[in-house]
C-alpha cells in the first residue's frame, strides 16, 4: 500500500512543484529531445543483476526523480508550428488518460499471446504487436468519447 500511494502521489506533486516553480522556455526540437529521452530511459537494460537490485532500483529512481520532470519540461518547453502539429497534439492530449486507464488490459493480451507462440520471431509478431497498439488507440478514443467526456459535462453541470 506504500509504494503504491507513493507511486501514484510523487508525479503528481512533482508536476504541481514543477508548474509552479519553472517557467517554460523555448526548446527547438523539444519533440524529438523528449522522444530521445523516452527511447533511452525504456530501452536501458536491467542494471545490476539478480544479486544487485538495488542498482537498478537506483536507476529507476533517478529515472522517475530527474528524467521524466525534465521530459515534462522539455515537452512543456516546445513549440506547435502549424495547425496539423496543433490536431495530433490535441488529439494525443486527449486520448492520453484514457490510454494510459485502458492500454495494460491489451498488453497483457499481447503478452499471453507470444508465451503461448514460443519461439515466435519480432516480424512474425509484429501484426500482432500492431494490431493491439492501434486497438489500444481505438479503445482510449472510444473511452473518450462514450465515458470521459460525457462524466466531465456531468460533472461540470453538477459542479454549477
Amino acid at each position: 500500500m506504500r509504494v503504491g500511494k507513493t507511486s501514484t502521489l510523487f508525479p503528481f506533486f512533482a508536476g504541481l512543484l514543477l508548474s509552479r516553480v519553472s517557467r517554460p522556455a523555448y526548446i527547438k526540437n523539444a519533440f524529438l529531445w523528449c522522444s530521445l529521452l523516452v527511447a533511452v530511459v525504456l530501452l536501458m537494460p536491467r542494471i545490476g543483476g539478480a544479486s544487485h537490485l538495488w542498482m537498478n532500483g537506483l536507476y529507476e529512481a533517478f529515472c522517475i526523480i530527474i528524467i521524466f520532470p525534465l521530459i515534462v519540461y522539455i515537452g512543456a518547453s516546445g513549440v506547435v508550428h502549424n495547425q496539423t502539429e496543433n490536431k495530433i497534439c490535441k488529439f494525443m492530449g486527449d486520448i492520453s488518460y484514457p490510454l494510459y486507464m485502458t492500454h495494460y488490459v491489451l498488453v497483457y493480451f499481447y503478452v499471453a499471446w507470444v508465451s503461448n507462440h514460443p519461439g515466435i520471431t519480432l516480424w512474425q509478431a509484429l501484426p500482432t504487436a500492431l494490431l493491439t497498439f492501434s486497438g489500444a488507440i481505438v479503445l482510449a478514443y472510444v473511452s473518450l468519447k462514450l465515458y470521459d467526456l460525457p462524466v466531465r459535462a456531468w460533472l461540470r453541470k453538477r459542479g454549477k
